[in-house]
């Protein structure tokens, strides 16, 4: 196999701008790790998308191979523990940001990242899940951790119509929760997101507003992607002993809320971190994946787009136009 390669390289221009472009690299060029993988696919989320266009200062060093998620499988390993063949994945621990990612034909990488890929799934339906999947089923995880039984009371979604929101109600919906979608896309979305199990879909403007410190009690727990008056609109209407669990922040880094609705109503705002979870956290929450996905409803929520188009389709997910996940062949 040739020792030449093609990758999405991030480099700063002089006025601090980000320039990106599809360019060859060689072997040579990658990190010093203990494991090659030859990758099949990797993802686009929000934070790609912040990446991308350099509307966040994600990278923190130049140049830098783009991309928060891969999967594919070991050409090389210096670690005992993975052998060329297997099927590998992973989510966060810095690519795109310290260390170099997933929009790459090959990368070498830590074994200590590695996660191995369920027998469920192909590599591409792993990707179809990838970090925005894997955080769903980390913020389900946080729930039940919290005892919220199903029978406990509606649970919100809210960027519903989004990568997380899409699997999340997935998950809670297999697993027998009441579940609300709360979207911007209410008529766009409304077909998808109740044949993913929604029972109920909420406009957004209904959350993303001046919250009262406290308001009715409505939900038992909701997964939050959006942050800022939404997710402070989410913890006034929790119910007694219910849990928030928060992973994004696509309406703002804010959060014009008060003690109220943690000292007289009991309720958990549970941060979610995908990118440094503990490695059997990220095992467990794939396993459980494996388990509860309905790979017919997943193949309903993504479409898969080659490497050229990332740099588009990176502004596209800022601008809120991108609808459940998008798949990144990245030798298309």
């Amino acid at each position: 196999m040739s020792s030449t390669f093609k990758a999405l390289l991030l480099e700063r221009n002089e006025d601090k701008s980000i320039r990106a472009e599809i360019r060859p690299l060689d072997l040579g060029d990658l990190p010093d790790e203990d494991v090659l993988v030859d990758i099949a696919y990797s993802t686009l989320n929000y934070k790609d998308g912040l990446a991308v266009t350099g509307a966040s200062p994600i990278a923190r060093k130049f140049p830098m191979v783009a991309g928060i998620d891969l999967a594919g499988v070991v050409a090389e390993s210096r670690d005992s523990r993975f052998q060329p063949g297997d099927r590998v994945l992973v989510n966060g621990y810095g690519l795109s940001e310290r260390h170099w990612g997933g929009y790459a034909q090959r990368q070498r990488l830590k074994p200590e990242w590695l996660v191995r890929v369920p027998e469920a799934f192909s590599l591409e339906e792993a990707m179809a899940l990838g970090t925005a999947g894997y955080t769903a089923m980390l913020c389900v995880q946080a729930i039940r951790d919290r005892g919220v039984k199903s029978e406990a009371g509606p649970v919100a979604v809210t960027g519903a119509a989004g990568g997380v929101g899409t699997v999340a109600i997935m998950l809670l919906a297999k697993l027998g929760y009441q579940v609300c979608a709360v979207t911007g896309r209410v008529e766009e979305a409304r077909t998808l997101l109740e044949q993913l199990g929604a029972s109920e879909i909420l406009p957004r403007d209904e959350l993303a507003r001046d919250p009262a410190p406290l308001e009715a009690e409505r939900w038992a727990a909701a997964v939050d992607t959006v942050g800022a008056n939404t997710l402070a609109s989410l913890l006034a209407q929790t119910r007694y002993e219910g849990i928030v669990t928060a992973c994004g922040l696509a309406g703002g880094v804010g959060l014009p809320t008060t003690v109220m609705p943690f000292i007289l109503r009991g309720v958990t705002l549970r941060g979610i971190d995908s990118v440094m979870a503990a490695q059997e956290r990220r095992q467990q929450a794939w396993d459980e994946l494996a388990r509860l996905v309905d790979l017919d409803l997943l193949r309903e929520i993504y479409r898969v787009e080659p490497l050229s188009r990332v740099p588009e389709l990176a502004k596209a997910i800022l601008a809120g136009q991108i609808k459940g996940r998008v798949v990144i062949d990245v030798n298309a």
